[in-house]
């Protein structure tokens, strides 16, 4: 029966592992800050007859908690798929994918510091592993390079973007807000649409062209609204943390989807990088005992 429900999940992850194929498209044939405004405004339309009346009709319920809408929508949408966007500059496809994979185990780690849950062994041996690998991958098979010759600034970017997600999950979790989680999202769209929007004013000007409308279709419906149907269902159906444990496959699906739409090439750096810092995300999920153990 879980097996069934699996497809929800894998679906939602294939996605957004497709958003990061449109997102190194989208570098060229419109500018960033313009590609997020557009994204989030299409979901808002579309959500809004669906949503609006709900939302409207517990808005002395919502209206204590709006500073916190707007610190998620900072975190979750504003920052993490704009710097993505940027990172598509000069970073690829591939490599933007396997430093994504690190997510589940930066929402880890912060957890342990924000929420003080306890650490465990397979965070503080994942965390080294992961490092490690990052190294190799950022590197390009030279970890030593990265303090004569840098590193490319869009895997930097990306890296940054992966933290800011992983910052609106732990938030997410720790404040439990009272707000069905459809209203939720739909709030936190149009508060990205709202700060976005200066930033769209300020870049050159790029409008919707026959050339960037079927990544913004993509971006807009099936990465902002269908995943989000899936992913819901995942984890209505499997739990949060089974729903989880299938992000591993993300960098699979990235490269998988990179080599054949982009042509990209998968060199020995990204697969070994990439596969420790695979292995590190993992056992920091499986391994579940505690490093200090509880008072009794």
């Amino acid at each position: 029966m879980q097996l069934k429900y699996s497809v929800f999940p894998i679906s939602a992850i294939l996605i957004w592992s497709g958003n990061t194929i449109v997102s190194k498209m989208a570098a060229g044939v419109i500018e960033p800050a313009a590609m997020s405004f557009y994204r989030w405004l299409m979901a808002g339309i579309l959500l809004t007859p669906f949503c609006l009346r709900g939302v409207w009709r517990q808005r002395r319920q919502i209206r204590p908690h709006l500073p916190k809408v707007v610190l998620l929508a900072l975190f979750g949408m504003v920052l993490y798929q704009s710097l993505a966007y940027f990172a598509a500059a000069t970073s690829s496809a591939t490599s933007m994918g396997m430093i994504a994979s690190l997510m589940p185990l930066l929402t880890l780690l912060l957890s342990s510091i924000l929420l003080r849950e306890p650490p465990t062994w397979g965070t503080l041996i994942g965390g080294i592993l992961s490092l490690f690998g990052l190294m190799i991958l950022i590197g390009k098979g030279h970890p030593a390079q990265l303090f004569t010759n840098g590193v490319v600034f869009g895997d930097l970017l990306m890296l940054v973007a992966t933290v800011a997600y992983a910052f609106y999950s732990v938030l997410l979790k720790r404040w439990a807000l009272p707000i069905a989680a459809w209203h939720l999202l739909y709030m936190q769209i149009w508060v990205a649409v709202i700060l976005l929007f200066p930033l769209c004013l300020a870049a050159p000007y790029s409008p919707v062209t026959a050339a960037n409308l079927p990544l913004l279709l993509y971006a807009g419906i099936a990465a902002s609204i269908i995943s989000q149907i899936l992913w819901m269902n995942g984890v209505a159906h499997l739990g949060a943390t089974h729903s989880t444990m299938f992000m591993n496959l993300s960098p699979i699906f990235t490269v998988i989807i990179a080599m054949a739409v982009l042509g990209e090439e998968l060199h020995s750096y990204h697969a070994v990088g990439g596969g420790i810092t695979l292995i590190g995300v993992v056992l920091a999920q499986v391994i579940r005992r505690r490093i200090v153990r509880p008072a009794v």
